[in-house]
C-alpha cells in the first residue's frame, strides 16, 4: 500500500508539473478581443510559504531534468520571454493555484514557488513585477512564460517573445517598481544574443568543445571567460545571433547532432 501511495504521489506530482508551461501540442492564443489591461495591477511581494508540491528538489520534462533552486535570494538573469494565454486559462498550476492569463504571474523552470520577480523588457523599458507561480517554458530556448497580463504590458504580445532581465525581488525591496502601474525607463540596449553550448572550469575541455561544434556550424564559436567567485568558468557560445527564431533553429540542428544542453543567453 505504501508503494502504492508512493506512485500515486509521483504522479499527482508530475501532473502539476506539467500543467502549464507549453508541454501541450493545442495552440495558445490570446482572448479573441484584446483585453484592457491597463488596470490590472503588479503583483505585490508577500511572505509566503513555498509551494507543498511545487518545489521538487528536481523533476523531468521531456528527457531532461531540471533542478530546483533552494532559494531565490540574489536572482538575477538576461534571457528570453515568451507568454501563455487561453490554451492554460482556468486550469491548475504547478503551485496548485489556478492560472489566470489575466493577472500577472508567470512560469519558470527553477526558481522556488511562488517566488516575485521584477521583469524589464530589455528592447523598451518597460518594467512589471509577477508572481511565478507555475514551471515552465518547455518549449525552445526560453527563460520565463509571462501571463497574457505581463505580456501584453512589456509589449511582446504581438512579437511572442522578447529580450528580458529577470531579478528576484521581495517584501521591503524598496527598489522595485510601483505596484500601481507599468514602469518606463529608457534604456540604450547594445545587449547581444548567443547560444550557450556549455560552461567548463579548464580551458582545454571549452576548447574541445569549441572545435567539435565549430566542425558542425559556419557560425563563429567563441570561449567567453567569467570570473565567478574565486572560479574561472569558460563559456562556449555562438554568436551574436541575428534573432530569438535563428537561435531556435541552430539549437534545434545542434539537437540533431547530439548537443542537447543548448539556452539563448543575453550579454
Amino acid at each position: 500500500m505504501e508503494g502504492v501511495i508512493k506512485k500515486l504521489t509521483i504522479v499527482g506530482l508530475c501532473s502539476l508539473l506539467l500543467a502549464c508551461g507549453s508541454v501541450t501540442k493545442k495552440q495558445d492564443s490570446a482572448p479573441k478581443r484584446a483585453a484592457d489591461v491597463s488596470s490590472v495591477q503588479n503583483a505585490i511581494p508577500k511572505d509566503e510559504p513555498k509551494s507543498k508540491y511545487g518545489n521538487p528538489a528536481h523533476y523531468e520534462v521531456f528527457g531532461k531534468r531540471y533542478y530546483t533552486l533552494k532559494t531565490s535570494r540574489g536572482y538575477h538573469e538576461k534571457g528570453i520571454a515568451s507568454w501563455y494565454g487561453t490554451k492554460f486559462h482556468g486550469r491548475r498550476t504547478s503551485s496548485g493555484e489556478v492560472y489566470d492569463m489575466y493577472a500577472m504571474t508567470a512560469a519558470h523552470k527553477t526558481l522556488p514557488l511562488p517566488t516575485y520577480v521584477e521583469v524589464t523588457n530589455l528592447d523598451n523599458g518597460r518594467k512589471v513585477i509577477v508572481k511565478v507561480n507555475d514551471r515552465g517554458p518547455f518549449h525552445g530556448n526560453r527563460l520565463i512564460d509571462l501571463s497574457y497580463s505581463a505580456a501584453t504590458k512589456l509589449g511582446i504580445i504581438g512579437k511572442g517573445t522578447g529580450n528580458v532581465d529577470i531579478r528576484a525581488v521581495s517584501v521591503g525591496d524598496t527598489a522595485i517598481s510601483s505596484p500601481a502601474k507599468v514602469s518606463y525607463s529608457p534604456i540604450q540596449n547594445t545587449a547581444g544574443l548567443y547560444l550557450q553550448l556549455g560552461a567548463f572550469a579548464t580551458l582545454n575541455r571549452a576548447e574541445q568543445l569549441r572545435r567539435d561544434i565549430q566542425q558542425e556550424v559556419s557560425d563563429t564559436v567563441l570561449i567567453v571567460p567569467l570570473l565567478k567567485a574565486d572560479m574561472k568558468l569558460y563559456r562556449v557560445r555562438i554568436g551574436p545571433l541575428v534573432n530569438v527564431e535563428y537561435g531556435d533553429s541552430l539549437a534545434q540542428q545542434l539537437v540533431e547532432l547530439g548537443f542537447k544542453d543548448t539556452h539563448i543567453v543575453i550579454e
